[in-house]
């Protein structure tokens, strides 16, 4: 999708981190922005932000999880703007625990959010996605969407999930006015932390010391959705230790997975 300038963006989990930067950067690109969240402060202020750069934005409470709510937002952002040509299944959550002490709620939470809402997004949003020119599907992985990690055991399974799908979906419309992109992010500085369910709160303390010490900004995955849709990408990967771990998991996937296994501890443990 070369021009940018005057088509719709759905993005979710835009009222922060990755999202609130990707439709600011979407913005910046002239494109009108329907903004898809559960925190409406937050979402007003991004929509406040985005407009100020001259386009138009609005605010859409939903539960990515909720199968209802999502099968309702294609008419609804339709209406308001007349068509959509972009979605970026954005919203993600986290648990940070072993996988004993993991509940199967919170773990039903997870894939609600990460996996379901990425297959919702996709399967409600394609038939308004069809009727454009063109349009374009932006579903975030992970670098955890190339290896699995201790502590991880549901994010890092959505991540692959997502990966795979976005794989398929990419195939499936290879030969359509369809683009899909799977971004990859390595360590990334956002307000997951907040929300994120952790064994006890050291957790999540060593957790933002991580990210505050070795996090790159959103706007870096900003930029790379932007790369992603221009060039109709099927994957864009950011950060070097996202690149590391793509790269040295395939050439020594099980030499690589002892040295994490035999390194990386559940923080609080």
């Amino acid at each position: 999708m070369k021009e940018l300038r005057g088509r719709v963006a759905a993005v979710t989990g835009a009222a922060s981190g990755i999202g609130r930067a990707t439709a600011e950067s979407l913005a910046a690109q002239g494109c009108n922005l329907a903004l898809i969240d559960l925190d409406e402060n937050r979402l007003k202020e991004v929509a406040a932000a985005v407009e100020a750069l001259g386009v138009r934005a609005t605010c859409h409470l939903a539960d990515v999880s909720n199968a209802e709510r999502m099968r309702e937002l294609p008419d609804e952002i339709t209406a308001a703007h007349g068509g959509i040509n972009i979605l970026v299944n954005n919203a993600g959550v986290s648990v940070l625990k072993s996988f004993e002490e993991h509940s199967l709620e919170d773990f039903q939470w997870l894939v609600g959010v990460n996996f379901w809402g990425v297959v919702h997004g996709c399967k409600f949003f394609l038939p308004e996605l069809h009727k454009a020119d063109e349009a374009h599907i932006v579903n975030i992985s992970s670098m955890f969407g190339f290896v699995g990690v201790p502590g991880q055991s549901s994010y890092c399974a959505t991540k692959f999930a997502v990966r795979g799908f976005s794989e398929s979906l990419w195939a499936e419309l290879r030969d359509t006015t369809v683009g899909v992109t799977s971004i990859h992010p390595g360590g990334i500085s956002t307000g997951i932390t907040r929300t994120v369910r952790v064994k006890n709160e050291e957790a999540r303390e060593q957790l933002q010391e991580s990210f505050d010490k070795y996090g790159h900004p959103p706007e870096d995955v900003a930029r790379a959705i932007i790369k992603g849709i221009r060039k109709k990408k099927l994957r864009v990967i950011v950060g070097i230790e996202a690149y590391l771990a793509d790269w040295i998991k395939r050439l020594l996937p099980i030499g690589f997975h002892r040295h994490l296994a035999s390194r990386m501890r559940v923080p609080g443990s």
